[in-house]
């Protein structure tokens, strides 16, 4: 997988959903409104569910031409074929996620607010980076803040893609992209919002405007 797939608009499902076709039918409108990399995250203990649910973003993926990552669970990544798997501090090991899931699997790892985090998991082969959150999150209220210092050290010392997730709105997210982020992360930006393809409609408009004004002072 090239880096060049690794750019745009990250939809990560919303845990507190947890209807397998709700879910599916909230992820089609995000990837008919524009988003490219899709990542499921469900923290719960139903195994049978999670599959199913994987299973199904996983064939909504394949038809979209877009990535499908799962967070935290490399056996549930393996088993539905998932582009690749997003692992925490505290998710496992990077080198024994790439041992399962191959050479070619995308394998993302959140670094916080750690610049020091990332040059580890660059040097253990990681795929992306994330960093966050930027602004307050509903859904991880109490996670670190993150500053845009990070994103300008990332863009001119890795030599990986990166994210930047934590309440991130098409109003806020500007900033965002001209410090350096490669990926913007949403969860309720996209699916608490009424109109889903609407909103990640939106955020793809940003993307592609930004991406042009970078071609434009090249």
């Amino acid at each position: 997988m090239t880096d060049t797939h690794l750019r745009g608009l990250y939809a990560i499902t919303d845990a507190r959903e947890t209807d397998p076709q709700k879910i599916a039918h909230a992820v089609e409108q995000a990837l008919l409104g524009g988003a490219r990399i899709v990542q499921f995250r469900d923290k719960s203990d139903d195994q049978p569910r999670r599959l199913q649910t994987a299973q199904a973003l996983r064939e909504l993926t394949h038809r979209h031409h877009a990535l499908l990552i799962i967070n935290d669970d490399v056996a549930l990544a393996a088993t539905c074929n998932a582009d690749g798997v997003h692992i925490g501090r505290h998710d496992g090991g990077l080198r024994e996620a790439r041992a399962r899931l191959g050479a070619e699997a995308i394998i993302g790892v959140s670094c916080y607010n750690q610049f020091e985090l990332a040059r580890q998991a660059v040097e253990a082969g990681a795929d992306y980076v994330a960093f966050g959150r930027f602004f307050p999150s509903r859904t991880k209220p109490d996670a670190v803040p993150a500053s845009l210092d990070l994103l300008h050290q990332a863009r001119q010392e890795l030599d990986i893609p990166v994210v930047a997730i934590g309440g991130i709105t098409a109003a806020t997210a500007a900033p965002l992209l001209e410090a350096g982020a490669d990926m913007l992360a949403v969860v309720e930006g996209l699916f608490t919002q009424p109109d889903i393809r609407a909103a990640a409609r939106q955020f793809r408009e940003l993307l592609f405007h930004h991406r042009d004004t970078e071609h434009t002072e090249e």
